[in-house]
């Protein structure tokens, strides 16, 4: 089984920028990567998703704003998150869906956006 850990979460001002990363135990090869957040009380909702291929899908309220990429030689993908809003503060979490459509979670890492 995939392990994933998140990590680069924080603190940070409206209009800043924070890159998360996500490392995975084992190979992330042809597993759709994804970054998901959740606020306390609301579903989780899909940020954004990257395939192995390198095709990629955002949500409405980030696009032009955070990248996801995927370096699959390191087993790590990333969000590049730019100019944030204080709307972005959740936990962001990783997951790696494989094949057969199961999705393995990290434990997740705070971003908050705040001045």
């Amino acid at each position: 089984q995939v392990r994933l850990v998140e990590s680069g979460g924080g603190l940070v001002q409206p209009g800043g920028s924070l890159r998360l990363s996500c490392v995975a135990s084992g190979s992330i090869f042809s597993r759709v990567m994804g970054w998901y957040r959740q606020v306390s009380g609301k579903q989780r909702e899909l940020v954004a998703a990257i395939t192995n291929g390198g095709g990629t899908n955002y949500a409405d309220s980030v696009k032009g704003r955070f990248t996801i990429s995927r370096d699959n030689a390191k087993n790590t993908v990333y969000l590049q998150m730019d100019s944030l809003k204080p709307e972005d503060t959740a936990v962001y979490y990783c997951n790696a869906r494989d094949l057969y459509g199961t999705s393995r979670w990290g434990q997740g890492t705070q971003v908050t956006v705040s001045s």
